[in-house]
């Protein structure tokens, strides 16, 4: 590594410290503080996250930047060094367009619309979490400004979360997905219903929930001696270094497939941190490609994996030896069929394989309609309820379920909700490569085996870091395009067969 380069790395340390430490309260918010403490809290995290962005958009490191950058100018693309340089470089010129102010304002907002969001979800009610959505709108409005945009200010955003993704890209590829759905939804629900009342009926004790979703996690190769997993809210995963990457989950008596799959979705997320190459620590390199690539970790773990029936011939008997009178009268067939029961749901995060993206198109087209004044922040949860009925046939019986259920407004994002449907299109692109060149990898999942799959990802995806974009990476490993087809394949497999199509 050249010494310029050398110089930039060791500059950008600091503020990725920074930033870390930021996110150790950010997690810390979510799952321990006291409500009290958000005043405060927002308080510390605008100076962190502020000092964090002078360091980021100063006059020395645009220096070392152009230094760096003439020094790698005849370097690979591909290189480590080539790569640190034109990903700083993208974050740089991101940066440089956002006021600091802008970044101190922004982080009290959030802070103040995380705690009003989660009252507000707790009572059911919308009206006392709109005022701070109405800030976070305008927040995204000019930020989008500030950024800058050709076709749709929804571009800007989206290219924070999904580099180099357009709009219209998302657009069509929506509806190639929606396509392809409509006809097997509509086949499906010519079907008899599955049987899964066994879940609701009885009371399924939430500390054994807890115990199986830490062997689980064990087994599928998350380190506890970096990482750990709590309780939250809304699950999510956060890492503060490649050494140390933490999860969280929720525990529900009535719902216990709510703990393993959140479980699983999580650590699938934890699992792509923990691989990424300690020689990126502290740099903006140590981080996924994208969070559409991000989502493809999670949620192949969670649905390929945890949701086969491979998986279950080896886990179902010892989900069953922790509750033997639930289960008592419950088959694997049964079991397998009714964890990949497709029916609406007004909850994203537990819907099925099939419905899930519907839930992603809804959030997308109220955040397009938001960003341009199309829908008031008043009008939301009117409009929520109607796309729920557009798309899933139901309507939300109250605003906690409906548009208060997830977290992700509250912390300033738009633009993040379409790379969840993005993930699940490049999870099936990903894992049907993967069962070409591991044969027997189902074989393996029967018999808890998950090594060879996770040894896969780690060179496919987890060593590359953020080096490239998605769909970079999608073409440098698989020779193809982001494309829905693949995904589309492999639910018309797997339900046909759940369903005998």
């Amino acid at each position: 590594m050249g010494k310029n380069v050398e110089k930039l790395k060791a500059y950008l340390g600091r503020p990725n410290d920074l930033l870390y430490a930021a996110a150790v309260l950010n997690w810390d918010q979510e799952v321990y503080m006291p409500l009290e403490g958000v005043e405060a809290r927002s308080e510390q995290l605008a100076t962190l996250n502020s000092l964090a962005h002078q360091m980021l958009t100063s006059d020395e490191l645009k220096g070392l930047l152009e230094a760096a950058e003439e020094e790698v100018k005849d370097t690979a693309y591909d290189s480590d060094e080539a790569s640190l340089v034109r990903i700083t470089r993208r974050g740089f010129d991101q940066r440089t367009k956002i006021p600091t102010e802008f970044v101190e304002e922004e982080s009290r907002v959030s802070t103040q619309a995380f705690v009003a969001w989660r009252e507000a979800r707790k009572n059911k009610s919308y009206a006392g979490y709109q005022p701070h959505l109405e800030k976070v709108i305008d927040l995204n409005i000019r930020r989008a400004d500030y950024l800058g945009y050709e076709e749709h200010p929804y571009d800007a955003l989206l290219d924070l979360f999904e580099p180099g993704m357009k709009t219209t890209q998302v657009e069509a590829l929506f509806s190639d997905l929606k396509t392809g759905l409509k006809p097997l939804v509509r086949e499906i629900a010519d079907k008899d219903s599955i049987d899964d009342t066994f879940f609701s009926k009885d009371a399924y004790n939430t500390e054994r929930q807890w115990d199986f979703t830490m062997l689980l996690l064990r087994d599928i190769g998350y380190d506890f001696n970096r990482g750990r997993q709590d309780k939250a809210p809304h699950p999510f995963t956060i890492n503060f270094s490649t050494k140390d990457v933490r999860v969280t989950t929720r525990l529900l008596p009535h719902r216990p497939q709510s703990a393993v799959f959140s479980t699983i979705h999580e650590g699938g997320h934890a699992l792509y941190e923990l691989g990424i190459p300690e020689k990126f620590e502290r740099t903006p390199l140590a981080q996924g490609a994208s969070l559409g690539m991000h989502e493809s970790q999670s949620r192949l773990w969670e649905n390929q994996v945890a949701r086969s029936k491979a998986f279950w011939k080896y886990y179902y008997p010892i989900f069953r030896a922790f509750y033997p009178e639930q289960l008592a009268d419950i088959d694997l067939d049964h079991f397998y069929r009714a964890i990949n029961k497709v029916q609406p749901d007004f909850i994203r995060v537990e819907a099925d394989e099939v419905t899930y993206n519907m839930h992603i198109f809804v959030r997308f087209e109220l955040e397009k309609d938001l960003l341009t004044g199309v829908l008031a922040v008043k009008d939301v949860p009117e409009a929520w309820n109607t796309k729920y009925q557009e798309y899933l046939g139901i309507i939300p019986p109250d605003d906690g379920v409906g548009c208060l259920q997830d977290v992700h407004w509250s912390h300033g994002t738009l633009g993040y909700f379409p790379t969840y449907t993005i993930g699940n299109i490049i999870s099936a692109q990903l894992y049907a490569q993967a069962r070409q060149d591991i044969p027997d990898v189902e074989d393996l999942f029967a018999q808890g085996e998950f090594a060879p799959l996770l040894t896969w990802l780690r060179k496919r995806v987890h060593s590359h870091g953020a080096k490239f974009t998605s769909a970079e990476l999608v073409e440098r490993e698989l020779g193809q395009k982001i494309q829905a087809q693949p995904l589309l394949d492999y639910m018309r497999e797997k339900y046909t067969e759940i369903y005998d199509l």
